[in-house]
C-alpha cells in the first residue's frame, strides 16, 4: 500500500458570522492551499473529493456537497460527503486516506464547512442536540452543556480534580490563540476570570465551552509519489497511523470494565480502576483509535514520540479527559498534567497551540480539518508564515513547536459516539 501524504491545507478566518456564502468559503480555503504549492498543483489535477459539513439543519439545504462541488469546478469527478458530528472533519481525512491508499485516486480534496450563524444560538444547541438520543435523552433537556458537565462532575468525583484545573486549560488555550490570526477568539483569560466568568452548566463556565462558528478548511492528500512532486523539497508530511473507535450514544448504556491498553502498556498499570472503566468519566472510543493509530506508526510511549498533539476540546473538561484517553496521563492524572506544564507550548508535549475549539472556534464540518492543518504547518515549521500577522501585531511564532516531527489530531463526535486519531509524520 502507498504511504499516503498531506502536502497543503487551506483555512478561512473563523468568525461568528462570516458574511460569505459556504460555497465561496470553501473555495477561499482551497485557493489558499493551491497558492501554498506555488502552482504546481492545478484543478484539473485533483481526481476525488471528499465533502465534511455536519448539519442540514444549519444550512437549509439538502445536498449541499453538490452545491461546493459545482461552485469548486469539480464537476464530474467522483464526490462524497461524510457526517459524523463533531468527528466528521476527521472521518473526512480518514475517507481521504482510504481513497488514495485503494489506488481509487492519486490526489483527493478533503474539504469542510459550517455556516452555525445561519441560525441564532438557542436554535443551533438545539439542532446539535439532535445528535444525541432523540427518544431518551433529548426530550428531558438533553443539550451538550448538560452532558460534559455530568461528565466533568463525575470526573471530579472520581479522581478529585478541579474547576481551577479545567480553567487552567481554557486560559491556555486562549493564550494560544492570541498568536493565530485565524482564530476566532482572541481574547486574555486569567483563571481567576474563568472562575468567575458566567456558569453555563455547573462546572462549566462561558470560556470553558466552545462557540458557534462559521468557517471552512481543507486538505490535499495524495500519494508520496504525489508528494514528491508537489513538495520537491520533501515538505510534506505522511499519515503514519490511523484510528477510529465508537460507544454508544446514551451514557447511561456504557459498560464498566477494564482499560484498553496502549501498546507498551504493562501489564496491571490501570489496575487502581479495574472493573469501573470507563463510565462516563472517560472515553472508550478515544483510547480504541488511539490504540490503533499507535499500533500503526509504532508508537509506545506518546509522551516521548508525539510532539503536539490537536484534540477536540469543546469543553475544558473535555481535554483533560483526552489526556488520560490518549495515554498522556494516567487515568485520574490528566489535573496534574495541566498543573505541571506539561500541555503548554514549550511543555512536554504542547495541546491545542492553535487555540483549539474553545478559541480558534467550531465550526463543526471544518474543524478535524482545521486541525490537520495546523499540525501540516507545525511539521513544516511554518507557523509564524502562516499563522503570524504584523500588521494585527499577531507573532505566529509564539505557538511553533520547536523541532516538531511528530503530531497527533483527535476528533470527537457526540459524548465520544464517534472518535478519529491520525498520527502525522514529517517525510
Amino acid at each position: 500500500m502507498s504511504r499516503v501524504c498531506i502536502v497543503s491545507g487551506g483555512i478561512t478566518k473563523f468568525a461568528k458570522a462570516n458574511l460569505l456564502t459556504q460555497e465561496a468559503m470553501c473555495k477561499d480555503a482551497l485557493d489558499y492551499a493551491l497558492n501554498d504549492l506555488d502552482g504546481r498543483l492545478e484543478l484539473r489535477d485533483i481526481q476525488t473529493t471528499i465533502c465534511t459539513y455536519f448539519s442540514d439543519h444549519f444550512n437549509g439545504q439538502l445536498l449541499f456537497d453538490s452545491l461546493t462541488q459545482d461552485y469548486l469546478a469539480m464537476c464530474p469527478r467522483p464526490s462524497m460527503r461524510i457526517k459524523g458530528g463533531g468527528a466528521t472533519g476527521g472521518l473526512g481525512i480518514r475517507a481521504g486516506f482510504m481513497d488514495v491508499a485503494s489506488g481509487l485516486s492519486e490526489v483527493c480534496l478533503v474539504y469542510g464547512f459550517e455556516k452555525m450563524s445561519e441560525v441564532n444560538t438557542e436554535k443551533g444547541n438545539e439542532f446539535i442536540a439532535l445528535a444525541s438520543d432523540t427518544d431518551f435523552d433529548f426530550p428531558v433537556g438533553g443539550y451538550y452543556s448538560g452532558y460534559y458537565a455530568n461528565m466533568a462532575q463525575r470526573h471530579m468525583h472520581e479522581f478529585g480534580t478541579t474547576t481551577e484545573q479545567m480553567a487552567k486549560i481554557a486560559v491556555k488555550n486562549y493564550d494560544n490563540a492570541f498568536h493565530n490570526r485565524w482564530a476566532q477568539k482572541h481574547e486574555r483569560w486569567t483563571i481567576a476570570g474563568v472562575l468567575e466568568a458566567p456558569i453555563i452548566a455547573t462546572p462549566l463556565t462561558r470560556p470553558m465551552v466552545c462557540v458557534m462558528s462559521d468557517g471552512a478548511a481543507c486538505l490535499i492528500v495524495c500519494t508520496e509519489e504525489w508528494a514528491k512532486r508537489l513538495r520537491p523539497d520533501g515538505d510534506y508530511v505522511v499519515i503514519a497511523g490511523l484510528g477510529c473507535g465508537t460507544d454508544t450514544m446514551r451514557l447511561g448504556d456504557r459498560p464498566r470494565g477494564d482499560v484498553i491498553p496502549l501498546p507498551g502498556d504493562e501489564p496491571g498499570k490501570y489496575d487502581y480502576i479495574a472493573g469501573r472503566w470507563p463510565g462516563i468519566a472517560s472515553f472508550r472510543g478515544g483510547r480504541e483509535a488511539a490504540r490503533q493509530a499507535y499500533q500503526q506508526a509504532n508508537i509506545t510511549k506518546p509522551l516521548e514520540q508525539i510532539d503536539f498533539a490537536e484534540v477536540h476540546d469543546a469543553y475544558a473538561s473535555s481535554e483533560l479527559q483526552t489526556y488520560e484517553d490518549m495515554g498522556f496521563a494516567l487515568y485520574g492524572q490528566g489535573g496534574r498534567f495541566v498543573e505541571d506544564g506539561h500541555p503548554y507550548v514549550g511543555g512536554k508535549l504542547p495541546v491545542n497551540p492553535s487555540g483549539g475549539l474553545l478559541a480558534c472556534g467550531h465550526p463543526v464540518g471544518a474543524t478535524g480539518l482545521m486541525q490537520g492543518v495546523f499540525a501540516l504547518w507545525q511539521l513544516q515549521g511554518s507557523i509564524a508564515r502562516h499563522c503570524g500577522d504584523p500588521v494585527a501585531g499577531i507573532d505566529g511564532s509564539k505557538i511553533q513547536v520547536e523541532n516538531a516531527k511528530r503530531g497527533l489530531i483527535h476528533s470527537h463526535a457526540g459524548t465520544g459516539t464517534y472518535i478519529t486519531v491520525h498520527i502525522l509524520e514529517r517525510a
